[in-house]
């Protein structure tokens, strides 16, 4: 059998079982290993599935792998878990770390190969620390007929034409670069548009900040990678970390000897779950160390014209969720081009996982002390 059929499985139902197979295993290691389950929203089969054990010894640090935050990229990072588990436990010392893996934080959006929850909530910017004003996305406002549902998809080549149009001849009143800014900070007004915050935070959202607070306080380094897919260079792997790290870029990539790292803004992301675990630890566990970032599967590409087909594939993917399609041919590309962006299905792509993935977590966790 193909490592990427090993790897990558098709349904979020297939992940989750995989998933839970991986406790036998873990048990070797780490016997008091738990398999905790948590069912969340409406519908009582969609879980978060979590393996966790203390370190046998001393909660020296705490291995901390998290999947599924965005829904449909979910289905990588299932198998960068099952990858770690395969090739890298026995690396990883028992007596003085802990395990904690994280099947699905957002098990809905897995199971329905969206990006969001159930309720259209983008989780990346959920996770708000303290109040965000409604309205504080002042580009997305001012521009919100791009990226509100419109009607029923009648043309999907005419669709396309017209946000193409409208993206790249910088026909917005605040040109590309306020696009841009609007899809990164997310907006808190509009419950059907795309890169919606929430108006309340959503229950994967306060499953998954109490467990960042119980790691920084039971441990005294955590070691989080996040894993995700679609942005940055296609077929390599880019790590994302907040400005919160004083490190810049040059001294990362020199560091982990990484290519591909990005730095971003608190200001200019708002609800993020990597910042929040960052700005938790600053103001409540200031003796805890915490490395979170991460760790995205690029897909599409890195240039202005990836971008532009980015935007308008999260944009008519969430058109056709609200309104529907009249031509089911229509429907259907909008789906391909959906898991294009996120969980492409070409051997090359998955293949690239699989060694930028390893590539990913011998670099991080041989610097931070994690694999012996």
């Amino acid at each position: 059998m193909r490592e990427t059929e090993v790897y990558f499985k098709k349904t979020y139902e297939e992940s989750r079982e995989v998933f839970r197979g991986h406790l036998d295993k873990i048990r070797q290691k780490w016997p008091k290993a738990e398999l905790l389950t948590e069912s969340i929203g409406a519908e009582k089969d969609n879980t978060i599935d979590m393996i966790y054990s203390d370190a046998q010894k001393s909660n020296d640090q705490v291995l901390f792998f998290t999947s599924g935050v965005h829904g449909i990229e979910g289905y990588a990072g299932a198998g960068m878990i099952h990858l770690f588990v395969e090739e890298y436990l026995d690396r990883v010392d028992p007596e003085t770390t802990g395990i904690c893996f994280v099947h699905a934080v957002n098990p809905w959006g897995m199971r329905n190969f969206r990006r969001v929850t159930e309720n259209n909530v983008d989780m990346n910017r959920n996770c708000v620390c303290g109040d965000v004003p409604k309205d504080v996305n002042e580009n997305y406002a001012k521009e919100s007929e791009v990226f509100l549902p419109n009607g029923k998809i009648t043309d999907i080549e005419k669709e396309k034409q017209d946000l193409y149009a409208q993206l790249s001849e910088g026909s917005m009143n605040e040109g590309y670069n306020g696009i841009k800014s609007a899809k990164s900070m997310g907006q808190f007004q509009f419950e059907k548009g795309v890169y919606f915050g929430g108006h309340t935070e959503e229950p994967s959202t306060t499953y998954l900040k109490k467990l960042q607070k119980k790691l920084l306080a039971d441990f005294d380094r955590v070691i989080h990678m996040d894993w995700h897919t679609a942005l940055g260079p296609t077929n390599e792997v880019t790590m994302v970390n907040s400005e919160v790290d004083s490190r810049s870029e040059e001294e990362l990539k020199s560091f982990y000897k990484l290519e591909n790292i990005k730095k971003f803004s608190p200001e200019d992301v708002k609800g993020d779950t990597t910042n929040h675990f960052n700005e938790l630890k600053q103001e409540e566990f200031p003796d805890t160390y915490l490395f979170s970032a991460l760790f995205e599967f690029g897909t599409f590409g890195a240039d202005k014209e990836a971008e532009l087909r980015e935007f308008t594939t999260i944009i008519l993917e969430n058109q056709l969720y609200w309104n529907g399609a009249e031509k089911e041919e229509d429907r259907q590309w909008i789906l391909a081009e959906t898991q294009n962006m996120f969980y492409p299905e070409e051997q090359e792509w998955r293949e690239s996982v699989i060694k930028e993935g390893r590539r990913g977590i011998e670099n991080i966790l041989g610097q931070e002390g994690i694999l012996k």
